[in-house]
């Protein structure tokens, strides 16, 4: 037995870093894995809530064990690919859109970093010094996926799906890159830790009232160019015409079923889940904590007489629940203009990204130059 301990504390000694970093990665990839069935459910719950009607509420309370029974269906179903598509890549592209929805979480910081004996332990996975322009490279190989799908299909209706999605991500990322480039102007700095650092400042102090230094302020613009950009590069309605079920039945993913469909239907929420994430991380000063809460955490630590790791425990707490409570908001918006605005027309969605979209993103970049060269930001 002391040999074992022995053992274990030599190997922690040396290889400390990599064994939190895999401990962080691991937890991550759990925690993306259940938002799947909760954004199902909260699709669902809140379109019937939209449509006055009860939506899924007899499997466990409030129908919360729905996503669970769907997923035990979709791995048991028997999945025999059409005879007409090329298996090897028609089995490959699901996995190929799943990758890269997992690996942009990588370097989104959900908590300020803690000091736990000899390590500084950072609530990160790779904090990399090259931030969000990681996240936009990765998000990109997604399509290749999406393309694939509707290639090794064989079918028509799945081409046109896959040729859409990958015409619409092309002119939205464009739009999507440049919409960020006044925050990297402003806070000189690609790496979202240090982004949502300085997020932490006061921007204006009028009495009992401050405002902090949060991205939605110093770049309203930027931020409105940015959301609706990653609907478009999530595939959401209103900009969903790579599915377009009213013109190309299903689109890309019309010859799937069980799970490689499931995994088309993971890959997006998961998504979605990095798009509401980045949203809050660049605009809304990630973890950051709302207001009131610091106030409160300051009396708790007070009150229970926390100090040294046990206060900085409680710290990160607040800071992890206000993010999830930022992220949380912003996926619910998903769904809230999911069932609110109908898809566009496709030249329509074109002109947005180009005539609209682009001209924005540029001019705002201009206007953050000259407010910076005058000091004003």
């Amino acid at each position: 037995m002391e040999t074992l301990l022995s053992l274990l504390s030599q190997i922690w000694a040396s290889h400390a870093v990599l064994i939190i970093t895999a401990i962080k990665a691991v937890l991550v990839a759990v925690t993306l894995l259940q938002v799947v069935p909760l954004m199902v459910w909260l699709e669902r719950r809140g379109s019937a809530v939209m449509q006055k009607r009860l939506g899924p509420n007899r499997i466990g309370p409030l129908g919360l064990f729905q996503g669970i029974a769907d997923g035990v269906k979709a791995l048991f179903k028997e999945d025999n690919p059409p005879a007409h598509v090329f298996k090897f890549y028609y089995r490959l592209a699901p996995v190929v859109s799943l990758i890269p929805a997992y690996m942009t979480f990588a370097v989104i910081p959900f908590a300020s970093s803690i000091a736990i004996g000899e390590h500084t332990i950072s609530f990160q996975v790779a904090d990399l010094n090259v931030g969000f322009l990681y996240i936009f490279a990765i998000a990109s190989l997604g399509v290749y996926g999406i393309i694939m799908a509707g290639w090794s299909s064989n079918n028509k209706y799945s081409l046109l799906g896959s040729l859409r999605s990958s015409a619409q991500m092309i002119s939205y990322e464009l739009s999507l890159g440049l919409s960020v480039v006044g925050l990297l102007m402003i806070f000189s700095s690609v790496r979202l830790g240090d982004i949502v650092r300085q997020q932490g400042e006061l921007l204006v102090q009028l009495g009992p009232l401050s405002i902090p230094k949060w991205g939605i302020f110093i770049q309203p613009l930027g931020f409105l160019i940015f959301l609706v950009s990653a609907y478009a590069e999530t595939n959401r309605l209103p900009f969903d015409l790579p599915e377009g079920e009213s013109e190309i039945v299903a689109g890309y993913h019309l010859e799937y079923g069980s799970m490689h469909f499931a995994l088309f239907m993971m890959a997006e929420y998961i998504n979605m889940t990095v798009a509401a994430a980045l949203t809050a991380t660049l605009f809304f000063g990630g973890w950051q904590m709302l207001p009131g809460l610091p106030a409160l955490q300051a009396l708790l630590t007070q009150n229970l007489g926390l100090v040294g790791t046990l206060a900085d425990l409680l710290r990160v707490l607040f800071e992890l629940g206000s993010f999830v409570a930022k992220t949380a908001f912003f996926l619910w918006l998903f769904v809230w203009v999911r069932w609110t605005l109908p898809r566009f027309r496709y030249d329509q969605l074109m002109d947005l990204g180009w005539r609209v979209m682009l001209p924005l993103s540029l001019a705002n970049i201009f206007v953050t130059g000259i407010l910076i060269y005058y000091k004003v930001l």
